[in-house]
């Protein structure tokens, strides 16, 4: 069981994956992601996962998947390095963000709209982190 995205109708395995997939594709400028949460779930960008998830969630339909989902099966303690499953780049960095990694330096090819969107990214990242923080305190 997961969502399809309202927007493009990506599988998404859950509602915080729903949120992260529908923020980041806004802030890496797709116009319909952002418009769409702008209708929504106004004041998204201030949010973390877990609200947004909350939110975006009652609007996207539940739909069965072909795939089962690791972390939602029960005795299955063994990790597959062979499966790469799509995601997985950015799955790591939400579940355990590093903190003491060095931002890369800017680069002058970057346009303005794209150094806002990775600016705006490293807050909202920021602001993820610390509310785990806070829950896990």
């Amino acid at each position: 069981m997961g969502y399809a995205c309202p927007v493009c109708d990506a599988p998404q395995m859950d509602g915080k994956h729903l949120a992260n997939h529908l923020a980041f594709t806004a802030m890496l400028g797709n116009a319909d992601h952002e418009t769409w949460l702008d209708e929504h779930a106004p004041g998204w960008s201030d949010e973390g996962h877990r609200e947004l998830a909350a939110r975006v969630t009652e609007f996207a339909e539940e739909r069965e998947y072909p795939q089962v989902f690791e972390d939602t099966t029960d005795q299955h303690d063994h990790e597959h390095d062979d499966d790469v499953r799509p995601g997985d780049l950015f799955e790591d960095d939400t579940e355990n963000p590093p903190h003491d990694i060095e931002p890369p330096e800017q680069s002058p090819q970057l346009d303005a709209k794209t150094q806002e969107a990775i600016e705006e990214a490293k807050r909202m990242a920021k602001a993820h982190r610390e509310a785990d923080e806070d829950e896990n305190a």
